[in-house]
């Protein structure tokens, strides 16, 4: 399992079109991913879930996966967190 806290710097936090490219580049990867924030856990992989947490910027989030590209998919998701991808 590979872990790590991300503090959220994308202006529009994690809604909408910043959500849909978050959970598109989760399933790109064979792990299993979870992003956690305020003690709620919801599957990466899942856009609604994504969106329920509410996320915005300036929060502290947990990414953690288990599976064979752990670490690349957490570092990758943590890239998206930093900036708007569109």
């Amino acid at each position: 399992m590979f872990n790590k806290e991300v503090l959220v710097r994308c202006e529009s936090g994690l809604h909408n079109r910043q959500a849909t490219y978050f959970v598109q580049k989760a399933n790109e990867f064979e792990s299993t991913i979870y992003l956690e924030s305020a003690n709620r856990k919801m599957n990466a992989k899942s856009l609604l879930g994504i969106m329920s947490l509410g996320i915005v910027t300036g929060s502290t989030v947990t990414l953690s996966a288990f599976g064979p590209d752990a670490e690349a998919a957490v570092n990758a998701l943590e890239i998206l967190l930093q900036r708007d991808v569109y």
